[in-house]
């Protein structure tokens, strides 16, 4: 069968209250596709502005976890959709499959459809009908997020398919805003993820009763039971923050995007979420403490130390660094010279000055001259005149013995 000259159907897929889909190809660009086909008894004005809806909607959407739609039209008084092929299952296939699904799966697929569901928040497209049946799994695992039939505009909220005294949605899965008859938004559809998350862990969702009227009463009332306590093996974190998704108040929920970043990360597990990378600083030199009045500022560069220079002349344009206590012992040893030669020369001096008192006192005048003289102040002067050359003699002795003790030392330095 060929569906407005150009899709051909090959088998069908499924089949809803609505309509059907198959399997199809495309003939003008060769490729694999899926086509919904409007029933014929359900073709009346409300199903036809659906599939239009779906339609305009999907138009609106391109991100790789969303189910792309290619046309739309009329075909022998039926409407036609045609959209991406998903090969693979849809996640209500995947439960009827296992009771329960491993944390890591499910926190991989509610990652990426908190990513698809941001992309169309971002485009002002609320779904309104996030459930198990429309969030597909294709050949590699990944995430299609697809029937927007119901799909609200958020800047025309006239676009919201409604009929009175009916809330449209799927009542396991429905937010207790929209269970008050109140208008749908973003934070509803998170919501809707939190309790399939919540069934993909568990086996069943938060709330469930007898009748689609109990069943929103709980939404509306109702606390959900942290999986921990029901025996599911997931990180306190991972129990928390689901339970952020199912609060009662939209305010509360966390959005699509955090969503797929909280998932993108490890956090999930139990382990702490990364920081962000820290802006880069701008290198800027520390400034210098102002010099005080009584100081002179310091020159820029390294810091340098002066050793304390050695007293005398210095032979050599080097500098070596000697221990303190070397270089005392080595002063002192050259101080004793000196001390010793100065204590030569006082003492010469010293011993001349007596020795001429000796010679040249009157005693020894008298007994070389028997006749006494009238006055003793020429001899007094005499020995005063001859008793200062020995004493100069001697000063000079011993300044010749230091100077050459002074040469002495520095040939040895």
């Amino acid at each position: 069968m060929l569906v407005a000259g150009r899709y051909r159907l090959i088998s069908p897929i499924g089949r809803g209250g609505m309509g059907e889909v198959w399997r199809a190809a495309d003939e003008v660009l060769g490729r694999a596709v899926a086509v919904k086909l409007l029933l014929g008894d359900q073709a009346d004005a409300s199903s036809t502005a659906r599939f239009r809806l779906e339609a305009q909607t999907a138009a609106r959407l391109s991100h790789p976890h969303l189910v792309a739609v290619f046309d739309f039209g009329a075909w022998e008084d039926r409407f036609f959709l045609v959209m991406e092929l998903v090969e693979g299952q849809s996640l209500g296939d995947l439960l009827a499959a296992q009771e329960r699904v491993h944390p890591e799966q499910v926190a991989r697929i509610a990652g990426e459809a908190a990513a698809g569901l941001a992309a169309a928040h971002r485009q002002g497209i609320v779904h309104r009908d996030i459930k198990p049946g429309n969030l597909m799994l294709d050949a590699d695992g990944s995430v299609k997020i697809g029937d927007f039939g119901i799909a609200q505009f958020v800047d025309d909220p006239s676009t919201a398919l409604t009929t009175a005294g009916h809330i449209v949605g799927t009542s396991l899965y429905l937010a207790p805003e929209r269970a008050l008859g109140r208008t749908a938004d973003s934070a509803s559809d998170m919501y809707s993820l939190g309790c399939v998350v919540y069934q993909l862990l568990l086996g069943q969702p938060p709330f469930k009763s007898d009748t689609a009227t109990a069943t929103l009463y709980q939404h509306v009332d109702t606390p959900p039971v942290p999986l921990r306590q029901r025996g599911v093996d997931i990180s306190a974190a991972f129990d928390s923050y689901l339970l952020g998704l199912l609060a009662k108040k939209p305010e509360e929920r966390p959005t699509a995007q955090q969503v797929s970043d909280w998932f993108r990360t490890d956090a999930w597990r139990g382990r702490p979420e990364p920081l962000p990378m820290p802006k880069p600083a701008s290198r800027r030199a520390a400034p210098s403490p102002a010099p005080s009045p009584s100081a002179p500022a310091a020159p820029a560069g390294p810091a340098t130390y002066r050793l304390p220079q050695p007293t005398g002349r210095r032979r050599s344009t080097t500098s070596r660094a000697v221990p303190a206590r070397r270089r005392s012992t080595r002063e002192a040893i050259r101080r004793r010279p000196r001390v010793a030669s100065a204590i030569a020369g006082t003492a010469t001096f010293l011993a001349a000055v007596y020795l001429g008192m000796i010679l040249f006192s009157p005693e020894s005048s008298s007994a070389d001259t028997p006749t006494p003289g009238p006055s003793s102040g020429p001899a007094s002067q005499e020995v005063q005149d001859g008793g200062e050359q020995p004493g100069e003699q001697g000063q000079q002795q011993g300044q010749g013995q230091q100077q050459n003790q002074e040469e002495d030392d520095e040939q040895d330095d």
